[in-house]
């Protein structure tokens, strides 16, 4: 079974909860989307209105914003994964509960295994507590790289504001847009450091081939 698939089953798993302890508010499972082979993960809270309308992670107001600065950067929406700690819509777009991103961590969990990003993004405070913990703010870590060991391998942490917040504050806007640039840079860094690490093993396997 290749990525697509395994994430494919994640997501028919995902529907078949039916929301778990959100489940008598009838909304609609938002697994997430993207490239399963992506090197960059974008990490929400949950779902809002038009998510749930149309069963997509970031397609309202602030998903528009997050799509569009994504472009803006450089940054191919196809080329990375979307989703939310969360897998369905809390009533009233309020924040989750702690019972329900308990009840979804495991399904998040198995996303990331699969994907195996070198880069996870968190969107707001309730995805950055998951990695660096309740006693990190983002008002102050905001767009610095965390590296951490996690389930075993190393991934890099890049917090940043949920862009619903950008919406509501211009100067976290800015910061917003500032943030895009700097995860940019140190995932054009991360891909010009690969590049030239597989020639090198290229010309080594070369010289090898003489011996």
């Amino acid at each position: 079974m290749d990525k697509q698939q395994k994430l494919e089953e994640i997501a028919k798993e995902i529907a078949a909860t039916k929301g778990g302890p959100m489940e008598s508010f009838g909304s609609n499972p938002v697994p997430g989307e993207g490239n399963p082979d992506s090197e960059v993960l974008f990490i929400g809270e949950a779902p809002g209105f038009h998510e749930n309308q149309q069963r997509r992670p970031f397609v309202g107001v602030s998903g528009q914003l997050l799509r569009k600065t994504m472009a803006a950067n450089g940054f191919n929406e196809k080329d990375v994964f979307i989703t939310n700690i969360v897998k369905f819509r809390p009533p009233e777009n309020r924040d989750p509960t702690p019972q329900e991103i308990e009840y979804f961590r495991p399904f998040l969990d198995e996303q990331i295994e699969v994907i195996d990003p070198k880069f996870i993004v968190t969107l707001g405070r309730y995805s950055m507590y998951k990695f660096l913990g309740q006693g990190a703010s983002i008002t102050r870590i905001h767009g610095q790289p965390r590296t951490i060991k996690w389930n075993g391998k190393t991934r890099i942490i890049f917090p940043m504001f949920h862009p619903a917040a950008a919406l509501r504050d211009p100067h976290v806007m800015q910061t917003f847009k500032d943030d895009f640039a700097k995860l940019k840079e140190l995932v054009d860094k991360h891909e010009a450091t690969q590049k030239t690490e597989a020639k090198e093993e290229k010309k080594d396997s070369e010289q090898l081939k003489l011996v």
